[in-house]
């Protein structure tokens, strides 16, 4: 179950895993644990299933993954930095990044994470 409530311009918002929508992003499956589908929230988070993250970058957008479980790497403009279980990476925008291995992650984007924000390098 989802609750919200407005207060202000913000919206308070307590939301369950497992209760949220799923789907296929191009670092894995993502639960949208806060996402396009509210409103009035200052940040974006997902719990994204990492297997294998193609190298992009955002052009406004910052990222802070937290690594809730398992282990690999993260491609970080073209250097490979060892990630496990309780690592925090800060991701500016336009940084080039990816990862490796088998992880589960927060993916925190500030304002958002969204497509339209979404450059793959050439």
């Amino acid at each position: 179950m989802t609750n919200t409530v407005a207060q202000g311009q913000l919206s308070l918002l307590v939301r369950h895993e497992g209760e949220t929508p799923r789907e296929r992003s191009t670092c894995g499956w993502r639960d949208l644990l806060i996402s396009r589908q509210d409103q009035n929230v200052s940040a974006w988070v997902h719990a994204v299933d990492i297997d294998g993250a193609r190298e992009h970058y955002h052009k406004r957008a910052t990222e802070l993954y937290y690594v809730l479980e398992g282990e690999g790497t993260v491609r970080l403009d073209g250097v490979e930095h060892a990630v496990r279980k309780g690592s925090v990476v800060h991701i500016p925008p336009g940084v080039v990044h990816g990862a490796n291995g088998r992880m589960r992650v927060l993916v925190v984007g500030i304002p958002d994470i969204c497509d339209e924000d979404l450059f793959f390098p050439e």
